[in-house]
């Protein structure tokens, strides 16, 4: 790479491609009416949040969404939320829904074929670009993509793939990739059901986190190639990276390399909060004493839309005894009256009533729960409304 060439050059000389399509259906009832990247997080966010405030706060503000799977909710908040970008200067987040472009038979039929059916949108309305940063938009995590984009130019070979270890059990939903000592990709299988181990430790492997930056000349043309090609999937994951491994043109940059932390020495903080369970489990940690995400930091902000509400108010309940509120996060609008609330997390404008008791509770916006309610590890939705005296968990 050319050392005169800094990094705030590279990143103007990039777009993101934000695939925000995925159906999630292991997250059931809440992605019943809202795609995978548009399910509420950790009180006031949205999953995508994260993938675009990563983008921002990398300098690149050139970014368009893909999106497919019951996307109203998912464009609501993007034009609502991220609409600040001038486009005088070439900023954007465009958002590219499905619309059979290329052929009226097909949607988009897989990830790959997303980004091929809008290549004339993203050269009509993005500024020149030499690099293409493709992005998963349902992962929570802090990083620094300027960083991985300079590893790329300076030691890549068209493609770079961001990459984080799992231990070899969970290794299996998973692209698992082999490297050598220079770090290019050898191998690369999607979804192994026996993922082949990181040299040296044999508990772990080496998954692909869904990031991939590649020479814009050479990734239209892989896209092209496949998307011509009948035995194709038309999938990243499956196809394309694939072969740019098999040409010797891939290279892995480990996420500990551009992770973001202001905690030095930590295990990066990376999750697909793709179950309930992981789900559940990843908004309550944000209310443990010292979390693993630091949501915290000024210096690398989430931004998010936030509708405009009064300050979250605790008051006693209707005999007048104060509640009790232990570890917990509550966003603005909220009402807790009385209540002893445990380890949860409160959404903007849920309205808690007189004698409940909470404890491990994700409460998504606008929930009402009625007096006397019972709620134990429990993901409750947005708007839902709980009886009086109502047991759960």
């Amino acid at each position: 790479m050319d050392p005169s060439i800094e990094t705030h050059q590279l990143v103007r000389r990039s777009i993101a491609l934000v695939l925000a399509g995925g159906r999630g259906s292991r997250l059931k009832q809440l992605t019943d009416r809202r795609a995978k990247p548009a399910v509420f997080f950790g009180g006031k966010f949205r999953i995508i949040d994260f993938a675009l405030s990563n983008c921002l706060n990398s300098g690149i503000r050139r970014v368009a969404v893909v999106t497919q799977y019951k996307s109203h909710s998912l464009m609501r908040h993007l034009q609502s939320g991220w609409n600040f970008l001038r486009a005088e200067l070439g900023e954007m987040v465009e958002v590219l829904p499905a619309q059979q472009r290329l052929s009226e038979e097909h949607w988009y039929r897989g990830t790959a074929d997303a980004v091929f059916q809008n290549i004339d949108i993203i050269h009509s309305r993005s500024h020149r670009h030499d690099y293409v940063v493709i992005l998963a938009g349902d992962h929570i995590y802090k990083m620094d993509y300027s960083l991985m984009l300079r590893d790329h130019v300076a030691n890549g070979g068209g493609c770079t793939v961001g990459c984080i270890e799992v231990p070899r059990e969970e290794a299996t939903a998973f692209g698992v990739m082999a490297v050598d000592e220079n770090r290019r990709i050898t191998a690369f299988v999607e979804k192994p059901k026996d993922p082949p181990p990181m040299p040296g430790n044999p508990e772990m492997s080496l998954a692909s986190m869904g990031i991939y930056i590649f020479d814009a000349d050479y990734l239209y043309q892989l896209l092209e190639d496949d998307v011509h090609n009948p035995a194709s999937t038309h999938d990243f994951g499956k196809d394309v990276i694939p072969r740019a491994v098999a040409e010797g043109r891939a290279l892995a940059h480990p996420f500990g390399m551009s992770c973001v932390s202001r905690v030095p020495g930590v295990v990066p903080y990376w999750r697909d909060v793709g179950t309930i369970d992981a789900f559940w489990s990843a908004n309550l940690d944000l209310a443990s004493v010292t979390p693993e995400l630091d949501i915290y930091d000024d210096e690398w902000p989430i931004w998010t839309y936030q509708r405009q509400l009064p300050p979250a108010k605790f008051v006693p309940d209707r005999n007048g005894n104060p509640g009790q509120a232990v570890n917990i996060i509550v966003s603005g609008g909220c009402i807790v009256s009385g209540s002893g609330v445990r380890q949860s997390v409160l959404f903007s404008g849920v309205r808690v009533h007189s004698f409940c008791d909470i404890q491990e509770a994700v409460i998504l916006p606008d929930v009402t729960i009625g007096r006397g309610a019972r709620l134990r590890k429990v993901v409750i939705d947005r708007a839902c409304v709980i009886p009086d005296g109502m047991v759960v968990g």
